[in-house]
């Protein structure tokens, strides 16, 4: 009975009213190059010199002039000294003259071309010959080859990444400004709810929903506040709320967005901020809320754990990034065929959980994880990919093609 609810709005419909109203944090602060991994750039960095600051050569050989290279007979060089990274020829190279270079070294004044060594031969401590074919300027990189003085080597934006570390020593800065980290606040609510390590009691579950939020949240590289579980009770429902966005810039529940006599979430919402939505037009997750509470944004997702995961997936991680100050990249999205039979009603955006595999060919296909029921967790557990079927598709044969978004993408 829930493939169509006139209530819910699109997912298209739920993804725009968040991103409109989500803004990037502003204050910043100043970090060392070595700890600025995974930390969001605040201002435009340039490069103050040029990067190989010298002209130097590609690989190991000799440095010679390029107009005195032989045309078509080998030729003997006199070898007069040799630059090495880091200890430079000090003097110039000229006619019929060359300099042992190695790779990174420093090329010698009036020299333009280096002929590797599996080229030449080598007569004593003194001669080499060259043979001909060579050609004037290879196997050299100029000076400012990958960067030159005054470029934008990094945008502000971008979330600092290994390479990005050493781009940024590759030019010598030692200091970079980041935007803050986003704080996100996060509890769930339900008296059924005991915590692992607890024995279990009849008619509770373990709150695996702590877990899962608790690792989304970090590999997103937020600075998490975890509240535990609030109870059903509307005074505490409304505490937690209080001091939730008191101290962060989201808050995020799980549980009591539904419709049971027991449900707070949605109307504390509605009392202490505004409710934006509270149900999408998806599956698994339609009773997902979003709102304001103070300054704080509020995502109040469902209970069930595969919801909880999809809904965060789709709505939360975008806006976190947002917030963040990063520019959302659309998540990989492939298209292939299936190996089995799925069930789909009209009406709603499903995101089924499959596993995508690679034949020796190179092709893909995708599986159906089994049953994907909301509660059942081993769904995510076992699969790599969601499969996702628009509004207006129904059941899918096998062989049909379909849309994946792997994992790897979004975690």
């Amino acid at each position: 009975m829930d493939d169509f609810d006139p209530e819910s709005i699109t997912p298209d419909q739920a993804a725009e009213h968040i991103q409109s109203t989500i803004c990037p944090v502003l204050e910043t602060e100043t970090v060392s190059t070595m700890e600025a991994l995974d930390r969001v750039l605040a201002v435009e960095m340039h490069s103050e010199i040029d990067v190989p600051g010298h002209t130097n050569s590609a690989m190991d050989g000799y440095a010679v002039r390029g107009q005195d290279l032989p045309s078509d007979s080998p030729e003997t060089f006199t070898l007069i000294g040799s630059s090495f990274a880091g200890h430079p020829y000090d003097g110039s190279v000229g006619a019929g003259e060359c300099v042992r270079i190695m790779t990174g070294g420093v090329m010698p004044d009036s020299s333009d071309t280096v002929v590797i060594q599996e080229r030449v031969r080598v007569f004593g401590d003194t001669e080499i010959e060259i043979p001909a074919g060579e050609k004037p300027g290879q196997n050299v990189r100029a000076a400012g080859e990958d960067i030159a003085a005054g470029n934008v080597i990094l945008e502000p934006g971008r979330l600092i990444g290994s390479a990005d570390l050493g781009l940024l020593a590759s030019v010598g800065i030692a200091e970079v400004s980041v935007l803050r980290r986003v704080r996100v606040a996060f509890f769930s609510t339900g008296d059924e709810l005991q915590e692992v390590g607890e024995p279990l009691q009849d008619g509770h579950i373990y709150n695996s929903n702590r877990y899962t939020l608790s690792a989304m949240l970090r590999r997103l590289h937020v600075d998490a506040l975890d509240l535990g579980v609030v109870r059903d009770d509307r005074a505490a429902v409304v505490e937690a709320f209080r001091a939730a966005s008191e101290q962060a810039d989201m808050v995020i529940t799980s549980g009591g967005v539904s419709v049971g006599e027991a449900d707070y979430v949605k109307d504390v919402l509605g009392e202490l901020g505004d409710v934006n939505f509270w149900k999408v037009a998806i599956k698994p997750g339609r009773p997902l809320a979003f709102g304001q509470i103070g300054p704080a944004k509020f995502f109040g997702l469902p209970g069930n754990p595969v919801s909880v995961m999809v809904t965060f997936y789709q709505f939360v991680r975008p806006a976190l990034l947002r917030m963040a100050g990063m520019a959302e990249q659309p998540p990989l999205a492939l298209q292939v065929p299936v190996t089995s039979p799925l069930r789909k009603r009209q009406g709603r955006v499903e995101y089924q959980r499959g596993t995508l595999r690679r034949a020796q060919d190179g092709s893909h296909t995708v599986a159906c994880t089994g049953a994907q029921g909301s509660g059942i967790l081993t769904s995510m557990s076992q699969a790599n990919c969601f499969i996702v079927l628009p509004m207006e598709r129904a059941n899918v044969q096998e062989g049909e093609t379909v849309e994946v978004i792997p994992f790897s993408g979004i975690t």
